[in-house]
């Protein structure tokens, strides 16, 4: 591989070879590194990527099927770069973190319907399972490594609102008497008695313990399902190139067949744990059933028994990577990681979830 850092030589990849070309590193993370380079966007995807699925779901994203959902890359086939898989994209302008009020909840919520009802027998294929339960899996591991024996301890403990939260998520109120995760009300967004006196380790792994063993990534999921984003986050919308700049869904990494409550996982689990207003919500879901969603009910239904255990399983995720985070940097929680904690603590408390459910 080229000697210079990474992010530059994908800057000379989207440049088609132009060294010193500027450019702006977008994300550096263990899952992919993302640099702009003008009005051209280079991925280089993990080095553990399964290349045959990304190859697939490369050319899902192109597939006219997708046309106005997903954004489309620049090119289908995937490249390489030192043995690492890249792919080129368009750049689209993402949702501002500074003006969460205008987050796109309504199109979050259009976009997925529309993803969850594109037929998936007429895309390229094989399509990959959706990795939603392989994420989980990793975040466990990688708590469970920041635990284990002879790490510095750490992370158990609320400490000041050092984050603002998730994109377009308030960093602190909710909605008082929200349904939780598991189906319960509760008289508070936050009950703080069940994470007290416990370590918070422990109890995201009694949380995890409550789960079916294919959400944890442990068995093959049930068969059937639709086509899912895997990721689904206000990060992952990107106001796409051309005449009408409408919204589009990016990163594929995680796209595949599925249960479609999946998706609508993370908003329902900050709903549950107070991060997300009921109105925003509200918003968020109606458009969603309006447009034909599959995975929340008809209408003026209650959608917990839908999404109950998707949300289960985000909240999870959320509290093993930010318990896991927390100790390799040595500092403590802030406030919403501390709500995601005690909100596994709530879990915890549920008797296991044994039977697989069939995605909806």
């Amino acid at each position: 591989m080229n000697q210079e850092p990474l992010p530059a030589a994908l800057a000379a990849y989207a440049g088609a070879g132009e060294q010193g070309a500027p450019y702006e590193l977008l994300a550096e993370r263990e899952d992919g590194t993302v640099v702009r380079c003008g009005e051209i966007v280079a991925k280089a995807h993990a080095g553990d990527s399964d290349r045959e699925g990304l190859a697939v779901r490369m050319r899902i994203a192109a597939d006219e099927a997708l046309a106005g959902v997903l954004l489309a890359p620049l090119r289908p086939e995937v490249g390489y770069l030192g043995g690492r898989p890249v792919s080129l994209w368009p750049y689209g302008a993402p949702v501002d973190p500074e003006r969460p009020e205008d987050a796109p909840w309504e199109a979050a919520g259009r976009l997925l319907a529309a993803l969850h009802q594109v037929p998936v027998h007429r895309l390229p294929g094989p399509v990959p399972p959706m990795r939603g339960p392989a994420k989980l899996a990793r975040a466990l591991r990688r708590l469970a490594r920041a635990t284990a024996p002879g790490r510095a301890a750490g992370g158990g403990g609320a400490g000041p609102a050092g984050a603002n939260g998730p994109v377009g998520v308030p960093a602190a109120g909710g909605a008082a008497g929200s349904a939780g995760p598991g189906g319960s009300r509760t008289g508070s967004a936050l009950v703080p008695g069940p994470a007290e006196g416990r370590p918070a380790g422990d109890l995201v792994r009694a949380a995890a313990r409550t789960l079916p063993a294919w959400v944890r990534g442990e068995a093959p999921a049930p068969r059937g399902g639709a086509l899912c984003h895997g990721d689904l986050h206000l990060g992952q919308l990107v106001r796409g190139p051309g005449p009408d700049g409408g919204w589009r869904l990016i990163d594929v990494d995680d796209l595949g067949i599925g249960t479609p409550a999946w998706d609508l996982a993370r908003p329902a689990a900050w709903y549950a744990a107070g991060l997300l207003d009921t109105g925003t919500w509200a918003r968020f879901l109606d458009s969603y059933r309006a447009a034909g969603g599959p995975a929340a009910g008809p209408s003026g239904s209650d959608p917990w028994p839908e999404l109950d255990l998707a949300a289960r399983a985000l909240t999870v995720q959320t509290a093993a990577l930010a318990l896991a985070k927390s100790v390799e940097n040595h500092r403590r929680l802030d406030d919403v990681e501390r709500l995601m904690v005690d909100s596994c603590a709530r879990i915890a408390t549920l008797p296991p979830d044994l039977e697989p459910q069939a995605p909806s």
